[in-house]
């Protein structure tokens, strides 16, 4: 009778574990990995910032000496401040009538999208507002509003009429925001052009065999193709009429008597102009800014939450 073999127990590990933590989470990690340098910098020069705002916004504090802290006065102080007003009712002005760039956009978008002669040029010329500085544009506005020389008042001449548009109180606000339409509309066109060329063609013609055309082929079956242009005019065009600042600066420096700001220029002119230094009261306007901002941007990834879970 033989004696079997003795077994020989594998000391070899199995291969998965052999595999280091890494290559076994490889297609986990990596896109974190490409993120990491990007999420930093968004931590440092964003995340980091909002928090250090809402805690100047309880000290008083000059930006130089000794801060001291005192609470919610910066905010209890906001309440009573009719500049504060003033700039917080500019904003909202902003906001609505700054909305009106997406239907123009839209409106020039449909113009542009056609085959006929000279179309380049026309789009050359549309283009032309979005790729300048809203300094220039600032400047241009500025000119064109001149009370006796700028091209307005001299066109109005010729009714025998004129208006002064930056002098006076109640205009100026809706001269500037008239202003920033200009390049915020070619903006929206830009969006709106690259959304047209994506229209499922199939669904054009579908319409029109079923006798849809004009307004009715526009509400139903082009608008809703062009939805994702149609939400990333919306996101931009909100943000930036928020956090219009130089275009009143340029234009009017916030004046006359103080009726254009709005609270981006209030915030600087309080914390970092000539007679301001009040950099915890700075910080509150900034706080409230922001407050804004945070509900529409909370609607926008809701948003886009809510299509991205309907879609799977």
């Amino acid at each position: 009778m033989t004696t079997p073999a003795p077994v020989v127990p594998d000391t070899h590990p199995p291969v998965s574990d052999t595999r280091s933590w890494y290559r076994r989470n490889e297609i986990r990690v990596t896109p974190w990995l490409f993120l990491a340098p990007g999420l930093l910098f968004f931590a440092v020069y964003v995340i980091f910032p909002i928090f250090q705002s809402f805690n100047i916004s309880l000290y008083r504090w000059d930006g130089l000496g000794e801060a001291t802290y005192i609470g919610l006065d910066n905010y209890r102080e906001l309440a009573t401040d009719r500049a504060f007003e003033t700039s917080f009712w500019n904003n909202i002005r902003w906001l609505v009538l700054y909305l009106l760039a997406i239907p123009l956009g839209l409106g020039i978008a449909l113009f542009l999208n056609q085959t006929v002669t000279g179309i380049r040029l026309y789009k050359s010329l549309f283009f032309f507002p979005f790729v300048i500085s809203q300094v220039v544009v600032g400047l241009v506005f500025s000119w064109f509003y001149l009370p006796q020389v700028g091209l307005l008042n001299v066109v109005l001449g010729w009714f025998g009429t004129s208006l002064n548009i930056l002098g006076d109180p109640d205009l100026a606000t809706y001269g500037i925001i008239a202003a920033g339409l200009w390049p915020q509309t070619a903006y929206c066109m830009i969006l709106y052009l690259t959304g047209l060329n994506a229209v499922d063609p199939e669904q054009v013609e579908a319409a029109r065999l079923d006798g849809a055309k004009g307004w009715r082929m526009l509400w139903y079956v082009i608008i809703p193709q062009l939805k994702p242009a149609t939400f990333i005019a919306f996101v931009v065009t909100i943000i930036g009429a928020l956090r219009s600042f130089d275009l009143i600066s340029i234009m009017t420096n916030g004046g006359p008597f103080g009726s254009t700001r709005v609270l981006s220029f209030y915030m600087f002119e309080k914390a970092l102009a000539e007679f301001g230094f009040r950099m915890g009261y700075g910080a509150a306007i900034a706080v409230v800014l922001f407050l804004i901002m945070l509900v529409f941007i909370a609607y926008f990834l809701w948003s886009m939450y809510r299509d991205e879970k309907v879609a799977r």
